[in-house]
């Protein structure tokens, strides 16, 4: 029952984001935290985001966007790396709330500008950017569509932006996943749970595909902003006790 239930929620998760440029662990967090255990999140969602996201890489290969990929590969690696070996020694949730809170911070700056771009994104600005990005992801398992803002000021949109953004996910988490494995974090029974949710993945991306084809860039922009939102209040809500001690 637990391994159905996991695979309708992941099935979900993964058409959700298809369609909204990421989000898909948000969903997935309360599920494996039941299952396994709040320690077990990060590997769990590494291993899952890793197969998904190389499937996507697969179904929109001719979208990447190679210019920014070369220049986010050398700060993802290095913080994806930094943040897993500082996942095996110590876990700090209030990153957790210092996301939440620019994601809610980005969706005042597109919504209240009314504009397609809030600044001016060069495709370097993705090396320093990546670097913290894969290494809070390293720390709590996943930061949200927190990179959407650049992707969308960059220029991305639609394919564009899901392939872009597969792709670097699956950088992030394969180092991770190395690096887990070097420090012993990974057990059977995580790597099985990892590898339920990427499977499922597959007929997910491929829905996904089919509707996106289906929305014009302006849908696709406001269900992207949408997404960063909730995923930033979700992060909110889950820090509340912290929020309520500050």
């Amino acid at each position: 029952m637990l391994i159905f239930s996991l695979a309708i929620v992941s099935f979900f998760a993964w058409l959700v984001s298809t369609l909204a440029g990421g989000g898909s662990p948000f969903m997935l967090i309360p599920l494996i935290n039941s299952i396994q255990g709040a320690a077990s999140v990060p590997p769990v969602i590494t291993i899952g985001m890793f197969f998904g996201n190389a499937h996507r890489i697969v179904l929109f290969w001719r979208y990447i966007d190679w210019n920014l990929t070369l220049w986010y590969i050398p700060g993802a690696i290095v913080g994806a790396m930094l943040g897993a070996y500082t996942f095996t020694q110590i876990h700090l949730d209030w990153l957790q709330l210092l996301i939440g809170v620019f994601l809610v911070i980005s969706i005042f700056g597109f919504g209240l500008e009314q504009k397609e771009t809030t600044f001016k994104v060069k495709a370097w600005y993705i090396l320093p950017a990546g670097f913290v990005k894969a290494f809070v992801s390293g720390l709590i398992g996943t930061t949200g569509p927190v990179l959407n803002a650049f992707y969308l000021n960059y220029g991305l949109v639609k394919e564009e932006l899901i392939a872009t953004k597969a792709t670097h996910v699956v950088i992030i988490h394969l180092v991770k996943i190395l690096t887990y494995a070097t420090f012993g974090v990974l057990s059977p029974q995580i790597i099985a749970i990892g590898l339920i949710i990427g499977l499922v993945a597959i007929p997910a991306n491929f829905l996904g595909k089919y509707i996106l084809n289906k929305i014009n860039a302006q849908q696709f922009r406001s269900i992207v902003l949408a997404t960063m939102a909730i995923s930033g209040v979700w992060m909110l809500w889950g820090q509340r006790d912290l929020l309520v001690f500050w």
